[in-house]
């Protein structure tokens, strides 16, 4: 693995650690909250975002590259509402998906391998991006009626590890 790859890939890894952390810190957010659902599904997000980070780090020392893991920022302890918390969390898979297109376009260009397993990555995406959009525009149909938010809450809770 040349350098340039190996930071590309650590790059991806320190994004997919600071998603991790994210998401758990917004999962402890949202139970505090007493949002128990959206804190599940905040909880098993944290957990594929490791499972993503694990895979990257693998393929790292499959190739024979150094992984670096760099120190992650704090973060908050709080996010606003269930809206504003869901807004971010479909800002943040926004810029993940605008990480991992930047550096399939790199890869693409010089190991054609090495895209592949980024592609499969980008192609995640679509589905992250997916579920966070349709969170947050249930949320602002429930606007700031409990009644929905709650609902929308039970029904988030019911979400399984893949």
């Amino acid at each position: 693995m040349n350098k340039e790859m190996e930071q590309l890939f650590n790059r991806l890894i320190e994004i997919e650690h600071i998603s991790t952390t994210l998401y758990l810190a917004m999962s402890a957010y949202m139970g505090k909250k007493n949002y128990t659902g959206m804190a599940s599904w905040l909880r098993l997000q944290s957990e594929e975002e490791r499972t993503h980070m694990l895979k990257l780090i693998d393929y790292v020392v499959d190739k024979d590259g150094t992984v670096q893991l760099f120190q992650i920022p704090a973060q908050p302890t709080d996010y606003g509402s269930p809206l504003e918390t869901f807004q971010k969390v479909m800002e943040h898979e926004q810029f993940v998906t605008n990480s991992y297109r930047q550096a399939f376009n790199y890869a693409n260009q010089t190991d054609p391998q090495a895209a592949v397993i980024i592609q499969d990555f980008l192609r995640e995406q679509i589905d992250e991006e997916a579920q966070s959009q349709t969170i947050v525009d249930r949320l602002k149909l429930a606007q700031d009626h409990p009644s929905a938010i709650l609902l929308l809450d039970q029904e988030l809770g019911q979400r399984q590890a893949v």
